[in-house]
């Protein structure tokens, strides 16, 4: 077991929140080094656990216990799954987004602008599109675009140029090649923020996370039995306001839509305060600063109770 895979953030909260009842069913849908499953195994009971991971290393961290069954795929296929195996519905879905800190300490993996690695950023090292395939082939609209939606960065155009005119002379391979030649670009003072907003936007699209959370969040609806809980933690705004939005309204827009009688038409509805890490776990687990968590609970619809 691999006991410095991640530290679970927000461990206790993200628990709390999903209120776990003894012999309940229950997703993580971001197993990674299992810190947040192994907490709910030691409130279930008798009850079932379902983990989905698409990271092979991820393997390395399940624990032996026979209430818990282990999927090596994108959580995208939570309902597929589930259905097949007849789990549905669940008590509960738990998500830890983003990227482990196994992840971020591997060179290899390329998520990282503080190693010098093959460009690759690939969650599941068995997907086709890496790094290096995105910032070679894509033309100067399609990486500005990138890194103006998904980066955030007012000087989009400017980084896509940038790479356009390196890659006419040689290709892109490596982190260190691409943090040469955008930290001269970089607000100054703000150069890791910088960084962090470039590689954030890359890896993004290597892994179409934006896209799979949306699955994940519209599934969660048809999964949860009324009253059954969603517990999301998210770590930059792009993936907070998806969750924001859809827990409140239905929608990814934040559109209210409203019945005859002016109620809010969302199977969901947030249970508490959006939650941060406290100071103490900051200065334990640097990577918590930016964590942000939310609650959602499914709303009990009349044939969750009774028949029409």
């Amino acid at each position: 077991m691999m006991h410095d895979y991640h530290k679970s953030v927000m461990r206790q909260e993200a628990i709390d929140g999903l209120k776990v009842v003894r012999g309940g069913t229950y997703v993580d849908a971001t197993f990674g080094g299992g810190g947040h499953a192994r907490a709910i195994l030691e409130r279930l009971g008798d009850g079932r656990l379902i983990a989905f991971d698409q990271d092979d290393d991820a393997t390395r961290n399940i624990p032996t216990d026979q209430r818990l069954l282990f999927v090596n795929h994108n959580f995208r296929y939570m309902k597929n799954f589930l259905k097949l195996h007849g789990y549905i519905p669940v008590d509960g879905i738990l998500a830890d987004l983003g990227v482990s800190s196994h992840q971020f300490d591997q060179a290899s993996r390329g998520f990282s602008a503080r190693y010098d690695g093959p460009l690759d950023m690939r969650m599941n090292m068995m997907a086709k599109t890496t790094a290096r395939e995105v910032l070679n082939k894509y033309d100067t609209d399609k990486l500005a675009n990138m890194f103006r939606l998904y980066g955030e960065l007012r000087n989009a155009s400017r980084i896509a140029v940038a790479i356009e005119e390196y890659r006419n002379q040689q290709a892109l391979e490596t982190t260190g090649q691409l943090v040469a030649l955008l930290k001269p670009m970089a607000p100054k003072g703000r150069e890791n923020k910088f960084l962090a907003q470039v590689f954030q936007a890359i890896r993004i699209v290597v892994n179409n996370e934006l896209e799979a959370l949306k699955e994940l969040l519209k599934q969660s609806t048809n999964l949860l039995k009324a009253g059954g809980r969603l517990v999301v933690i998210s770590y930059h705004s792009l993936e907070d306001r998806l969750v924001k939005n859809f827990m409140k309204t239905g929608n990814f827009e934040g559109r209210q839509e409203k019945d005859f009688y002016g109620s809010l038409l969302s199977p969901l509805k947030p249970v508490s305060k959006l939650q941060t890490a406290g100071k103490a776990e900051v200065i334990i687990n640097p990577r918590a600063r930016s964590a942000k968590l939310r609650i959602a609970e499914k709303k009990p619809f009349p044939d969750d109770n009774e028949p029409l």
